[in-house]
């Protein structure tokens, strides 16, 4: 997890979780330096989602202790998670618009929950944020009627309104083709670099979380089993690395099996 000097934005110690007695997270350690684009890939089910969800203060874990900023987050103090809500955002995987909202709504609401600015201020962060991802003509918009591109870029508007330290996105590029994950990750890549906080994504596209991210953790079976830069993930020889990392070409190459066969 780095040496003692580095500075995390949020560390993961011994995080455990488990549904109906099914264990989903069974001893989750990681550190995620702050500044950082760290991105946690892994397989259908391996849990990625309900880690980024205890992450969030959005379910509880069963044990373990989170901490962002070196203090622990307490789920049950409502002061703790108002305190981290201000400081940090979630972006869902569908993105989590209010359709009854206007674009220019849908972004001022966090500002609207978590402080006592007054309206005229909120509007013109509001629209500052909407600038600054090239949709604020678009203000007056409902989501219905922005196309998908537009409708991720006010999901990350409205995650960066706050100014927040840390942004958690879960699985921002499903079900998209590869030219629109490709502009994903350089979306929040531009951004990052722009204000700064630290992205931690969770995601099973690998090719380009490699690409746009400053370190990478698999997580596999409720577990880390590796943490590192791309560089390191890519030279991996670990058994279970490889089989993820390598799956096409295992597929690859037992296609050449059959074909051979038939032939």
């Amino acid at each position: 997890m780095g040496t003692s000097s580095q500075k995390f934005a949020i560390q993961v110690e011994g995080l455990h979780k488990a549904f109906n007695g099914k264990p989903v997270l069974t001893g989750v350690d990681l550190g995620v330096p702050s500044g950082s684009i760290f991105t946690v890939v892994g397989p259908s089910g391996a849990g990625k989602s309900v880690f980024l969800k205890c992450l969030a203060n959005i379910i509880p874990p069963d044990a373990g202790r989170i901490l962002f900023d070196g203090s622990e987050l307490a789920f049950g103090d409502r002061v703790s998670q108002l305190e981290f809500r201000r400081r940090c955002s979630f972006l869902f995987q569908s993105n989590a618009l209010f359709d009854s909202l206007t674009t220019l709504e849908n972004v001022a609401l966090p500002l609207e929950q978590t402080t006592s600015l007054p309206n005229k201020e909120i509007r013109k962060r509001s629209l500052e944020a909407l600038k600054q991802l090239e949709i604020d003509e678009y203000a007056g918009h409902y989501p219905a009627q922005l196309s998908g591109g537009m409708q991720k870029r006010l999901a990350l508007a409205r995650a960066i309104v706050t100014q927040p330290e840390l942004v958690l996105f879960d699985e921002p590029t499903a079900g998209l083709d590869p030219l629109r994950r490709n502009a994903v990750f350089a979306m929040i890549a531009k951004y990052q670099r722009q204000f700064g906080f630290t992205a931690l994504i969770v995601t099973h596209d690998v090719p380009e979380a490699l690409v746009a991210s400053d370190r990478v953790a698999l997580l596999n079976q409720g577990r880390i089993c590796f943490e590192g830069t791309p560089a390191e993930f890519s030279a991996s020889t670990h058994s279970v690395v490889s089989d993820f990392r390598d799956s096409a070409a295992a597929l690859q190459r037992e296609l050449a099996v059959i074909r051979t066969a038939d032939a």
